[in-house]
């Protein structure tokens, strides 16, 4: 590998690692209803587990309430038994054509979880940023042992590398202070 491929190769899983943690950060619940609160709820309809997202439109009608619109009627019953045995602590209310569920205002003991989660993810998403750069930095020193690099460019993709760590690590830190403030917020 020359310099560029592992900058670039350090830089691509850096961002999977940020995107990874987007992806957790959506499913913490806050105060306010989103569609992220939904995710990662798997439906059991037509014999196997289907994503919300596959089966049912999510929209936020108000701050405080989701409204689940399947695109079949005839899975609302599917999709409700879902809901009442996922961990989201809501209670569907089904009309037959549309499931609302009515997000209940967070208490401080539940926040303080939520907050603690935020910061579980945000630590495994450093550990994984650090990994990378561990790695890259392998890729530099074998790539100098190789002969393929000099020893200052070595040192030159180190200290990049090292660069890109930091600016994604402060890219994390800023997700979850984010976050934090929305879970803290009334």
């Amino acid at each position: 590998m020359n310099a560029d491929q592992i900058t670039e190769d350090a830089t691509q899983r850096m961002e999977k690692a940020i995107d990874v943690l987007k992806n957790g950060l959506s499913g913490v619940r806050t105060g306010r209803a989103t569609p992220g609160l939904v995710d990662s709820l798997r439906v059991e309809v037509y014999g196997s587990l289907q994503p919300i997202k596959q089966i049912a439109s999510v929209s936020v009608p108000e701050p405080s309430q989701l409204l689940i619109r399947p695109y079949d009627t005839g899975a609302i019953k599917d999709i409700e038994k879902a809901i009442v045995a996922s961990d989201l602590g809501m209670a569907p209310q089904s009309d037959g054509r549309v499931i609302r569920l009515n997000v209940p205002p967070l208490s401080t003991e539940v926040r303080k979880k939520l907050v603690a989660r935020i910061k579980d993810l945000a630590e495994e998403s450093r550990v994984s940023i650090r990994n990378i750069r561990r790695d890259a930095n392998k890729a530099a020193d074998t790539a100098e042992k190789e002969k393929t690099v000099s020893e200052d460019i070595r040192d030159d993709i180190k200290t990049d590398v090292q660069e890109l760590t930091k600016k994604y690590e402060e890219k994390v830190n800023e997700m979850a202070k984010t976050k934090e403030k929305e879970v803290m917020e009334d």
